[in-house]
Order: structure tokens, then sequence, then C-alpha cells
């Protein structure tokens, strides 16, 4: 990257104490997302009420270019700036012998409201860290644009599939990232660390007494029921929460073109409906007359207006005729009666997100040309309209990244990595894992996609590109290494402070 680096002296980020000048300016930027446990439930509910509606309505997250961007070769081989270091992987998941590639139960979806609301989504990973909360993805996935911003309701969901969160929702609470992208929005710097909270997941609902859910710290709302006016009397007499909307209020005679007048029918007798006019008035006729086929204890039973005849026809059937005419009122209103139930929600707490699902190593200063997979979510069609990918199951991609280094003047890229790889927009975030074993589903994340590139020209995302993770990389991680986090509700489903 752009600045001088100062490189890492110990082989552990835990233990790696760095010191830079007074004068120079930071490496990494740190950004609140929600810290505070009340922001971090409401952001997480957000996306799990209504059975994952919210998270079923997220799109994938796209760049802010017209075009596709372009890659120029620097013709530089990207020559670690410091020593290189990696810190390992930790994992849940069993060893397997499959000769397909496993996906990693790390990887997951990042989903966020962009700054005109929109609900989107990138890919990211869980990471190794001292406090096993960390996820990694693309910078542009949580800061908007660069400018010291960050999006809204930000929260990881690993093994996303199809609206439902398997291994829960892991709210937001601080985010990390290179001080070039946070500042001048420089995608030298496209990269973010996030620290989560401890995933949870929503245990159901229960009606409690008014006391209850006055006492109850978690989620809780009035559910209203429909009742009578004697239910509502008894309501009130026993001093129950009950309340009534409107009045009564009968219907209004007025002319067919009165403003929201209703055409209703009214039943006469046969000489009243040959005496109305036809048209469209109060009082005309409404349709032909109907027959109706009746039996004969119904047929004695009737007393309306209709014509009953002298007894049944020659086939012995019983029949009623109808007539109608015109009645165009204004309707009319009546009171409606509520009595207050107390529900309260619970929330499971899950745990931390490493303790969950593991974390992938994190690999800095390596050479270039290194074997990696990259996972991800892709969504978007190629640039020839072609839709390969639906985002609703991780795609990966394998190879050898670039021996040299890449520039993309669109977005002040001096120095990225590449990689052949089709996956589109919407992969984005999605990690670069060097070393990946397919028995343990584990590597170490050595970049993350920042952007996607036709570089032949034919209409199709041929490459992907990733900041070059080199010292500023790791000095952000080791930064984010420290960031400490909790459980958002406690051990009955309750928020806590």
């Amino acid at each position: 990257m752009k600045r001088l680096l100062i490189p890492l002296a110990v082989a552990g980020l835990s233990a790696a104490v760095l010191v830079q000048p007074a004068s120079a300016e930071p490496r990494w930027a740190t950004d609140n997302l929600q810290p505070k446990p009340a922001d971090a439930y409401g952001a997480a509910y957000f996306w799990l009420d209504s059975n994952g509606a919210a998270l079923r309505k997220a799109t994938q997250y796209h760049l802010d270019a017209q075009d596709v961007p372009k890659l120029v070769t620097s013709q530089s081989k990207g020559a670690p700036d410091g020593k290189p270091g990696m810190t390992g992987p930790t994992t849940t998941s069993k060893p397997s012998t499959a000769k397909n590639v496993n996906l990693p139960k790390t990887i997951g979806k990042v989903f966020f409201l962009d700054k005109s609301g929109h609900y989107r989504w990138c890919s990211a990973t869980s990471i190794q860290s001292r406090n096993r909360n960390l996820v990694a993805t693309a910078g542009h996935c949580v800061f908007a644009n660069g400018k010291d911003d960050v999006y809204d309701k930000w929260v990881f969901v690993p093994g996303y599939y199809q609206g439902k969160a398997p291994w829960g929702v892991y709210a937001g609470a601080y985010a990390f990232t290179a001080y070039d992208l946070d500042t001048y929005d420089d995608y030298d710097g496209d990269f973010a660390f996030v620290a989560v909270h401890n995933g949870f997941s929503l245990a159901g609902e229960k009606e409690v007494s008014h006391n209850q859910f006055k006492a109850w710290a978690g989620d809780k709302w009035v559910k209203p029921r429909e009742i009578n006016a004697q239910e509502f009397l008894k309501c009130q007499l026993n001093l129950g929460e009950c309340w009534s909307e409107g009045e009564d209020k009968p219907a209004d005679l007025v002319g067919p073109d009165y403003p929201g007048a209703v055409l209703e029918k009214v039943e006469v007798n046969a000489t009243t409906y040959k005496d109305a006019k036809i048209g469209k008035g109060q009082g005309f006729k409404f349709g032909e007359p109907v027959v109706e086929q009746v039996t004969k204890p119904q047929w004695d039973a009737y007393r309306g207006p209709g014509d009953k005849g002298t007894g049944p026809d020659k086939l012995g059937n019983y029949t009623i005729t109808h007539y109608y005419t015109q009645k165009w009122v204004k309707p009319g209103t009546s009171r409606k009666y509520y009595e207050a139930h107390y529900i309260i929600g619970f929330a499971k707490d899950l745990g931390r997100l490493g303790d969950v699902v593991g974390g992938q190593g994190v690999a800095w200063n390596q050479p270039l040309g290194q074997t990696v997979t990259a996972f991800g979510y892709p969504a978007d069609p190629h640039p020839d309209g072609d839709k390969a990918f639906t985002g609703v199951t991780p795609k990966w991609c394998a190879g050898k990244t670039g021996t040299k280094t890449y520039q993309v003047n669109t977005f002040r890229v001096d120095t990225h990595q590449v990689l052949k790889c089709s996956m589109t927009g919407g992969a984005d975030g999605g990690p670069w894992l060097m070393k990946y074993n397919n028995g343990k589903r584990t590597g170490y994340v050595n970049g993350v996609t920042s952007m996607f590139h036709d570089n032949d020209g034919n209409g199709r995302i041929d490459f992907i590109s990733s900041a070059i993770f080199d010292s500023e990389v790791a000095d952000v991680y080791n930064k984010a290494n420290y960031a400490a986090t909790k459980s958002i509700v406690g051990p009955h489903g309750e928020l806590l402070k």
C-alpha cells in the first residue's frame, strides 16, 4: 500500500506491540456500528422478524461504477513490505474425506441498510481472533464510500440460505479498516474486520400479565384483540386495559353521484319493481328478477316481498321470484372495542461466533502467486446480461493469484492482487483462503474480493481482485483483535444492559 509501514516484529499478533512516530497518520480507522446491546438486538431483530422477511428482501450490494472497472498491470511484483506472518484457524467442523470442495461453516453474508435505505448484502467469513468475534469482509461492505461513515443495522449471518440463519445472527459492534479507505475512499485498503456481539436467535413468545410485561427487559409488544360491547363493559368494570375506536353512525341516503356513495340492493314486491325506473338512481331497478328454487318447507315459511306464485310448477318445483331496487348510501360507521394482550418475546444466546462456526486463519506479507480458494455468494449478471448465479448459495473459485500487481484507476487502486474467477457481484467481501484444507474446511485469509473485471472484454467477468494483505492489513487486524464484545441477551431471553 502507499504509506510507510512498520513491520510486525513478533509472530503472534495478539502479543504484538506497534510503535509509530507521533507525527505519522494512523494506519487504521475504527467506527462504531451497534456497540450497545439494545441497538444490536434491534438490528438483529430487524432481519429476523417475520421469519426472515428482510433477509429475503435484501439484494446484493453494487459498486458505484457505471462500467466494469479496468485492470491495468503495474508491472510490480508486489514484494511484501514486512516479515510474513499468519495466525492459525479454529474450527468446529468435523474433518471430511469428500473429494469435492466442502463449504466452510464460517462463510456467510453480511446484511445492512445502504444510505438510500435499501436492504443489501455482501459475502464474508468468520476469522480467528483472541475473542473469537471477528468477521472479515470488503471495506465497501461496511464503510459507506469511505468518508468516516458506516452502514446501518449491520449483521453477519454465517451459513445463510434462503432467509434462514442456521447458526444465528451476529450484530456488528465495532468496524476496523485502513485509514486510506475510511478517509480517502482508496480501494487499496478495501477490507474490513468487524467485531460482532454474541449471536442469538428468536425463541418464541408468551402472553403475560401487565406487571410482567412492564418488568420485562427484552422484546415486548401489545397485541389488540377485538371484543364486543358487553365484553368491553366487563373489561372496564374489572379495570382491564381496553379501549374503543370510532363511533356508531347510521348510513345516509345519497344520490348515486355523491363522492364515496355505495350501491346496495333492497328487496321489494313485484308492483314496486314494475313501477321503478330503469337506469342509475335512488329507487331504480336493480337488475332483472331473480328466480330462486327452494324446498317445500322453505316455500311455506317464506314471508318476504318476493312472489311465491300459487304453488309448485308442472315438475313439482317450488320457486320464489325476488325483485330488487337500488339504494345509494353514504356508509355508516360502528364503534369497535379492543382489549390489550401483553406479549413478550424470547431470544436465545448462541455464544461467540468463533465458538459456534470456527474461524479462518489470517495471513499477511505472503508472496504473490499463492494457490487460494475464494468463496462468495455471486448474484450479479455478467456484463453481457447472462445471469449465471442466484446469490442463494455460496460458490467458489480456486487457482493461483497473479504474480504481478494491478491498478484500477477508477477506484484509486495502485496495488491489487488478482485471481482468475467468474464469480460476479455479491461475492464481494468473500475470503481468499490460502492453504485451504478441504477436510477441515479451514485455511488462511490472504485477501477478500473487492472488485470484478472483464479483462478480455468479452462481456464476461473473468478476474476478481483484492487488496494485498500486507503489514497495514496486519496492523488493522491487530487492532481489531483486541476488540471485546459480549452477549446481548441473558439466560432467560431478556435483553441485557
